[in-house]
């Protein structure tokens, strides 16, 4: 099955500043004992096989080692509720792995699947701001660093990342709640990451 994915997306992590685990290949430890993380990809234009997603958003909830790539992950998907069941399919294959692509990658890592929530997802995108708030569970907020020294006032940027984009643009939280699959943080003042991302396969 052919498909492909284009759009934004933003995350936060409760690594302190600029996150070792992305910006190392995951070889490198986070700064905490456990990394728990909330990623939030919203869709402006995407088809996976005949099925047009574009739109819609889809956020994912891990909780791992501090050397992700010891793998054991835990994981758990929150789909849009807007997504029609074909829709959410299509996603849900996507964002699980099951046809490759950047999540099929990192597929070996993941220990235990948490699960599926379907709840309304408020995404925005306003340049240096991000916000996604799914119901009860979950409420981010992160904005991209600007560096006083930096005269473009283009903002900090990480390169040679590769996933879930090749440069990202580092930030920290200035509102981070997450309740869901049993897994409970706050990540206010800590990490964040935010690019457009382009996925096929």
């Amino acid at each position: 099955m052919a498909w492909r994915i284009e759009g934004t997306y933003f995350e936060n992590c409760n690594c302190d500043m600029v996150c070792p685990c992305s910006t190392s290949g995951l070889t490198a430890p986070a700064d905490q004992d456990r990394c728990r993380v909330l990623l939030a990809f919203h869709v402006d234009s995407g088809q996976v096989d005949d099925v047009d997603v574009s739109g819609l958003t889809v956020a994912v909830a891990a909780d791992a080692p501090a050397l992700m790539s010891e793998g054991g992950w835990r994981v758990g998907v929150v789909m849009d509720a807007a997504a029609s069941p074909e829709q959410a399919e299509a996603l849900g294959a996507v964002f699980s792995g099951r046809l490759g692509g950047p999540m099929g990658a990192l597929g070996p890592l993941v220990g235990e699947t948490l699960g599926l929530e379907v709840a309304r997802i408020d995404y925005a995108d306003d340049g240096r701001s991000h916000r996604v708030r799914i119901g009860g569970m979950i409420d981010i907020e992160v904005e991209d660093f600007v560096s006083p020294l930096d005269a473009t006032g283009r903002g900090v940027k990480v390169s040679g990342v590769g996933f879930p984009a090749d440069t990202l643009a580092a930030g920290t939280a200035t509102r981070s709640r997450v309740s869901v699959f049993g897994l409970d943080f706050a990540n206010e003042g800590k990490n964040a990451f935010s690019a457009p991302f382009s996925w096929a396969a």
